[in-house]
């Protein structure tokens, strides 16, 4: 399985994308919330937590998967990370009404979009369960519901991210409560809240 990288340097990004095949899809999501990261305990816990408290880096922090890092190492040193995530700590759940798959987003993708809003986990709600399509305009990038496609993708597929536990719990005790996928789903999140998936799953760079 792959993993998910916090970075920083993200003008070193924009340096070895230009150096990429243009062919590639190389997909960095900016951290909506971090400034400078702490860690907590020794190197052996592999335990990381933000600091609200910290000046926020003039670069920011950024999220990207394996494939998009793996294509960015090809054109030099291997990029530095401050942190990595094995993917299946950031479960997703599609359900039984998925359409368009053509124009889903690459899980990678998705799932450093969840962690830049930092969210643990991801439903597609793109139809309620009704079989009907959702509406939805979202307020701000930091909402939990979002639209994301695969780049060029035809179909827009609406997503809910959830930062707790609880609230995928929840969210899915009261729009899917006859789906017991979704329910088992929903209880087997692994992480209880972003700082939770980051001091628990997360390894130093």
């Amino acid at each position: 399985m792959g993993r998910l990288y916090l970075i920083q340097d993200k003008e070193e990004v924009d340096r070895r994308r230009k150096l990429c095949d243009p062919s590639l899809v190389i997909e960095v999501w900016q951290d909506l919330y971090a400034g400078e990261v702490a860690w907590l305990g020794d190197d052996a816990a592999r335990r990381v937590a933000y600091s609200e408290k910290r000046e926020r880096r003039p670069a920011g922090l950024f999220w990207l998967g394996e494939s998009s890092k793996l294509a960015l190492d090809g054109v030099g040193e291997p990029l530095p990370f401050l942190l990595a995530l094995d993917e299946r700590s950031v479960p997703i759940y599609y359900g039984p009404r998925l359409t368009d798959i053509e124009s889903l987003p690459g899980e990678e993708s998705l799932r450093a979009r969840v962690l830049s809003a930092h969210g643990i986990a991801v439903q597609w709600v793109t139809y309620n369960q009704f079989g009907e399509r959702n509406n939805y305009q979202p307020s701000s990038p930091i909402d939990p519901t979002f639209y994301l496609r695969r780049p060029r993708g035809q179909a827009a597929h609406l997503w809910r991210l959830f930062r707790t536990k609880r609230e995928a719990i929840s969210f899915i005790t009261e729009y899917f409560s006859k789906d017991p996928e979704a329910l088992e789903w929903g209880q087997g999140v692994p992480g209880e809240n972003f700082e939770h998936l980051v001091q628990h799953f997360g390894a130093k760079g």
